[in-house]
């Protein structure tokens, strides 16, 4: 793989990525595009650009750890990780078949070069802090980051582990938040709202970053900053559009678990090209 800190070089792996898994969610008939059109900024800069790791050695001891907690939106995981080379690129149209290796969740007994089975709502940042303290107590400069869903932290789990994390000063531990405010089939503050997000993470000890997820250089920005902050967690707070890209899936409740028809790929994929 080829990292960049270019963020128009980001933004156009970011538009590629998308139209793979569009194209993915579309052949399996199933599976969440909305979350990972969101979340495709993110995912991008992490693995391009801020992230220590090594394809052709995934077990490479001082690594930096990527969980995504939120693991129904493993389609841009995916695509990144094949893009990257960690896994075939010829096989992401068996998304979700039977015993393929690109699970409805990312699964470690199909994809070892991952870090972690998640999909299971409200687990993912334990991991991140179990992997976190790990690296603390061998000395190694690696890191973990945890992507979360915001509907996901409405889990109990998520605020147990804030506290756990604060309080060890698990700094070497970064959270983000896609904050694209809609989960299942309606909006989450009508669900359960969450606000003030900002404050409840601040309240729990965590240094926050509140930032335009969508916005490839604040991300780089917020990750350099979150490398220097000593004796707490960071945690991202990434205001994000469910659906981003594709004007049709924007803000739609509908598109968070839905596949797109045929015809809504070959529209998704017009406004991405």
């Amino acid at each position: 793989m080829q990292k960049t800190s270019n963020a128009a070089e980001l933004a156009a792996i970011c538009k590629r990525m998308r139209r793979e898994f569009i194209e993915m969610i579309t052949a399996a008939k199933s599976g969440h595009p909305g979350g990972s059109l969101s979340a495709t900024e993110i995912v991008v800069t992490l693995f391009f650009d801020v992230m220590r790791h090594h394809p052709a050695n995934p077990k490479w001891k001082d690594r930096d750890r990527f969980i995504l907690s939120k693991g129904h939106c493993c389609p841009v995981l995916y695509a990144v990780m094949a893009e990257c080379g960690y896994c075939p690129k010829d096989q992401l149209m068996t998304l979700r078949k039977l015993g393929s290796m690109y699970q409805g969740h990312p699964d470690v007994r199909f994809l070892p070069s991952l870090e972690a089975s998640t999909g299971s709502l409200g687990e993912g940042l334990s991991l991140g802090i179990g992997m976190a303290l790990a690296a603390k107590l061998d000395h190694s400069p690696s890191r973990s980051y945890v992507v979360l869903g915001d509907g996901e932290i409405q889990e109990g789990q998520i605020w147990e582990a804030a506290m756990f994390g604060a309080f060890h000063k698990v700094d070497n531990l970064v959270a983000i938040v896609d904050y694209n405010r809609i989960q299942l089939d309606g909006f989450v503050k009508d669900i359960m709202d969450l606000e003030p997000l900002v404050d409840k993470w601040r309240g729990f000890g965590w240094h926050v970053i509140e930032l335009d997820g969508h916005d490839i250089a604040a991300l780089q920005r917020a990750f350099t900053e979150a490398e220097t902050v000593k004796g707490k967690p960071t945690v991202l707070i990434a205001h994000t559009i469910k659906g981003k890209g594709v004007s049709f899936m924007e803000n739609n409740p509908k598109f968070h678990g839905q596949a797109p028809t045929p015809d809504e790929c070959v529209r998704a994929l017009a406004e991405l090209a």
